[in-house]
């Protein structure tokens, strides 16, 4: 394989974070320094210098998801978190912050109604702990990806709601102390901002209060885990994220312990940049609300399997580096995770045709120009810009 790394100095605008020490009460101290989170010692990821984790210093937890289970069964590599050592290597380096792509979602964990499946995400657990990392919860009530036996299982609404109890319960309950953000509502609007009362199950059977109960059951099992609603398309202000502005005051009148407001930022170069993703999270911020950027990769077209232009890859640095920017802009936006750091395990080519090279690295672990405008973006807003470490 060819070596394309492009070499192009991204443009570095100086941010500012006030949002580096978490909630009282919380699962985890501000990254690389603070009171240590349970299951936190010394990062030894921190120590390596020229990574997202040495720029990102104490400005906010940068992550990536852990590649595994969904489109990786089909593929005709190994599980890449077990069998891939520069991946291993590379993840406890370069980051603070670990998500479950996967491992902890409704049909990986739960095979049949009798079983959970923990071995996986157990492991997950243990690494992150051993580098000493936070890890994002990802997700407990969701429409997609729950299993056949659950869908098509014919049960009561007393039943469904018994299920979805027993489940948070259990998985909130056995990372307890261990977990720092938990998605517990994932997508519950479509694009045309109505709730998915036909594609998902739980808001079909049991009605729009069972999202509440949700937040209620996860807030018993784990206090200190902060506790989020996730979705895409809601990087900007926009008929969808107006949708949950309304929904989260209604349900923060309530009482409903609801803590934070996550876009995936799932972006596409064929598109505009959000110019106001900083705006949407800042008006969830003026509620009280923590934010984040949970799962940002910004994939281009590629027809034919054709490689990027030079073009391509500076626009696709671009939205990298202003998404980072708007993050850290932000007071309370605590959290920017990457969905996947390098295009071999990408979802974005299974799921988008023709599109692809989403992430910040290549297939043989180099750095494209999208990886340093992150790093210089975090660098700016830690204080580290110009540190000899990070020099090219």
């Amino acid at each position: 394989m060819m070596r394309r790394e492009i070499l192009t100095a991204a443009a570095v605008t100086a941010g500012t974070i006030a949002g580096g020490t978490l909630v009282a009460g919380s699962a985890a101290a501000a990254p690389g320094g603070g009171d240590a989170a349970p299951g936190r010692g010394t990062a030894p990821g921190l120590a390596k210098k020229d990574t997202l984790a040495f720029a990102a210093g104490s400005a906010i937890w940068i992550g990536t998801a852990v590649a595994g289970g969904g489109h990786h069964d089909s593929q005709d590599y190994p599980p890449p978190f077990t069998d891939d050592a520069t991946y291993r290597e590379l993840l406890g380096r370069e980051f603070t912050s670990l998500s479950a792509e996967n491992q902890m979602k409704w049909d990986f964990l739960r095979p049949d109604r009798e079983t959970f499946r923990f071995d996986e995400a157990d492991a997950i657990m243990d690494f992150a702990a051993e580098h000493g990392q936070v890890v994002r919860g990802h997700t407990l009530l969701w429409h997609n990806q729950n299993p056949e036996w659950l869908e098509q299982g014919g049960f009561s609404a007393d039943e469904l709601r018994a299920l979805l109890k027993e489940h948070i319960e259990t998985v909130v309950g056995r990372y307890a102390g261990r977990i720092h953000q938990w998605d517990v509502a994932n997508e519950i609007f479509d694009d045309d901002a109505r709730l998915r009362e036909e594609q998902n199950i739980w808001i079909r059977e049991l009605g729009i209060g069972i999202v509440a109960d949700a937040f209620r059951w996860a807030r018993a099992a784990d206090p200190q885990a902060q506790l989020f609603f996730n979705d895409y398309n809601v990087d900007g202000i926009n008929p969808k994220s107006d949708a949950y502005y309304a929904l989260i005051q209604e349900l923060l009148a309530d009482g409903v312990p609801v803590d934070g407001f996550s876009t995936q930022g799932h972006l596409s170069t064929r598109y505009g940049f959000p110019g106001d993703l900083a705006d949407n999270l800042q008006r969830f911020a003026d509620l009280g609300l923590r934010t984040a950027v949970t799962e940002l990769d910004v994939r281009m077209d590629l027809p034919d399997g054709a490689e990027p232009t030079p073009e391509q890859l500076e626009k696709q640095a671009e939205y990298y580096r202003r998404v980072t920017e708007a993050a850290l802009s932000v007071e309370g936006c605590e959290s920017l995770t990457l969905w996947g750091f390098v295009d071999t395990y990408s979802w974005v080519p299974v799921t988008f045709e023709g599109q692809g090279a989403a992430t910040v690295m290549w297939e043989d672990y180099t750095r494209k120009p999208a990886y340093h405008a992150v790093r210089d973006a975090l660098a700016a807003a830690s204080g580290r810009a110009g540190h000899p470490a990070l020099e090219r």
